[in-house]
């Protein structure tokens, strides 16, 4: 069974950073993609940040670039998002989700796994 946990969430103030990480168990990491999306209240989903099965790619949502790095450690099965100088505007529920192929892509219908979240609350 594919699980995916997301941790890491909290209560920051601008400006500040933030790590998540995202366990991963039930499948081979090196075999799929996988990607950090977001909800923000009352918003819909959003993409943030995606990456390839091998670690080797990685690509980002115009509003993180340059701030958010998304690495993964397939060997720990850990997929991680490191957040620097958040603004207010990444107030959200942070989600990790497996693709269904091995590059990733901001499509939100190639995820077919998702974790359960982790709040990201940032405060001015």
């Amino acid at each position: 069974e594919v699980q995916l946990v997301e941790s890491g969430g909290g209560f920051v103030q601008v400006g500040e950073s933030l790590r998540l990480s995202c366990a991963i168990s039930g499948f081979t990491p090196n075999s799929y993609a996988m990607s950090w999306v977001r909800r923000p209240p009352g918003k819909g989903l959003e993409w943030v940040s995606g990456i390839n099965a091998d670690g080797d790619t990685q690509t980002y949502a115009d509003s993180v670039k340059g701030r958010f790095t998304i690495h993964r450690d397939n060997a720990k099965k850990t997929l991680y998002l490191q957040m620097n100088s958040l603004k207010l505007e990444d107030t959200a529920e942070y989600y990790c989700a497996k693709s269904v192929f091995n590059f990733a892509s901001s499509r939100l219908e190639e995820y077919n796994h998702w974790g359960q979240g982790t709040q990201v609350t940032v405060s001015s």
